[in-house]
């Protein structure tokens, strides 16, 4: 079979790595498209790639997977939506665009919300897999044991705390919880990580990346892969990032700050005060472990690192029971935006 992996953002590329590993090991061809805008970041530079859109069409692939919000509907291919985050209460998250033939789920908090949307639009089809970014969490989870003890040892510290706020102005902590952060870092005991999404404002960059200059349990991280730094802290400070999912994941306490995700599940402030105490707490008491336990069971309760051979397989199923779809059925506003996006 032929698959394509449809990228227009970095994220997109540790999304699909692992779902790559499942095809060659399957012998399936596959072709990657990189928008120009990202191609520098592209880091499987030898395998087959493309930012041609005609090169997908002459490509003809029995199937596209899309881990974001469009696809050009003309493509040749099973239009397959695998996501980008696990952030449900985000706007459109659960928004029905008409792009996609399938959509393969990360648990049954999101299962249940799309087949219900299915039972109502008609027009595709949901299986529940399993995410493949966090297939690389479950084999990674001690990689890096070794390399926490001696960043601890190096710094004096008991524990390492990251921060990961998202990019978006209307709800990222950042400009908030500067006189925070560097309150934080009064406390030895903490080494503290800083790793902003690639999309952040340049001058919150450089005002955190000044804190981290001043304080030396403050380490400001420029490698765009979070996973490593997941694995590495004990606990997270955010906002409403989708990142909060993920590390709840590992089963590790999570602060939030002004968030719009449900609050259940890790201690959320509507105001920027008391940072130190609030972390303190977590770590002595971690009074939420019993509610993040039921979102690891809602939101994805596969620890196997084997949900990027279900979507292959998922894939296979499908197309092999319903053949590839030739077209799509589309309003003359979606095909007109699809066909101005990707010219």
């Amino acid at each position: 079979m032929k698959f394509i992996l449809f990228c227009e953002n970095p994220y997109a590329f540790g999304i699909l790595a692992p779902i790559r590993a499942v095809l060659e090991e399957k012998k399936h061809s596959f072709l990657w498209y990189v928008t120009d805008k990202i191609c520098s970041d592209f880091p499987y530079q030898d395998d087959a790639h493309t930012s041609s859109i005609a090169d997908l069409d002459e490509f003809s692939s029995d199937a596209i997977l899309v881990p974001g919000n469009e696809v050009p509907y003309n493509l040749r291919g099973l239009k397959v939506q695998i996501f980008h985050g696990l952030a449900g209460e985000k706007k459109g998250h659960f928004k029905i665009r008409h792009y996609f033939d399938l959509y393969l789920t990360q648990g049954p908090y999101f299962t249940n919300s799309f087949k219900k949307l299915s039972k109502k639009y008609k027009d595709f089809d949901v299986i529940e897999t399993g995410w493949s970014k966090l297939d690389d969490y479950s084999k990674s989870l001690h990689e890096f044991d070794a390399e926490k003890e001696a960043l601890l040892k190096e710094y004096n510290a008991k524990k390492i705390v990251l921060y990961a706020p998202t990019f978006s102005p209307s709800l990222t902590s950042a400009p908030q919880l500067k006189n925070e952060i560097e309150n934080l870092a009064q406390n030895p005991d903490y080494l503290i990580l800083i790793k902003f999404h690639d999309l952040m404002a340049n001058d919150l960059i450089e005002t955190y990346k000044s804190i981290a200059d001043k304080y030396r349990n403050i380490q400001y991280i420029e490698n765009r892969n979070i996973l490593k730094f997941l694995l590495l802290s004990d606990l997270m400070i955010s906002d409403t990032s989708s990142v909060v999912y993920e590390f709840l994941l590992l089963n590790k306490p999570v602060i939030t700050f002004n968030t719009r995700s449900p609050k259940e599940s890790w201690e959320n402030s509507n105001t920027y005060k008391h940072l130190s105490e609030r972390v303190t707490r977590n770590f002595e008491l971690d009074p939420l472990a019993d509610k993040r336990a039921e979102i690891i069971a809602n939101y994805h309760p596969y620890q196997d690192g084997k949900s990027s051979e279900r979507m292959v397989d998922a894939i296979e199923v499908y197309i092999q029971k319903n053949g590839v779809p030739e077209s799509r059925k589309l309003s003359l506003f979606r095909k007109y935006k699809m066909r101005k996006m990707y010219r």
